[in-house]
């Protein structure tokens, strides 16, 4: 039997499927047709929802994508809690995930290491 800790989680994942399909679907803003949700964070009391999302733009278009999803928050919340059923919809807080971005660049770096050279100590 599963312990109570693990509705959040289960809420947070249920929120990410949820929100992923009404920024596909129901969300007219073009601001948020790049946004891919990542991870969703229940507080333990489901009154705050943490959305991580990563967003294909430039970075000096990033504050845009915030600000249209600041923009859409409320008929996010709204239609989450008609999908959800629970007693409250929770607020929903976004947050970048520059995961993406740490990836490329560490990608980079070593891919800017030479190949097949032995340094001063091997050999």
């Amino acid at each position: 039997m599963k312990g109570r800790g693990d509705r959040p989680a289960r809420v947070g994942e249920r929120i990410r499927e949820e929100l992923s399909l009404l920024l596909l679907r129901k969300v007219n803003d073009p601001g948020v047709a790049s946004v891919t949700v990542t991870e969703v964070s229940v507080t333990p009391d489901l009154r705050i929802a943490h959305v991580n999302y990563s967003a294909l733009v430039a970075p000096e278009e990033r504050p845009a994508v915030a600000k249209a999803l600041r923009r859409s928050s409320g008929f996010l919340r709204r239609e989450l809690g008609h999908l959800l059923g629970l007693r409250y919809a929770p607020e929903l807080q976004f947050h970048y995930d520059d995961s993406f971005d740490r990836g490329a660049r560490i990608d980079a770096i070593l891919r800017g290491i030479p190949e097949g050279k032995e340094g001063p100590d091997e050999g």
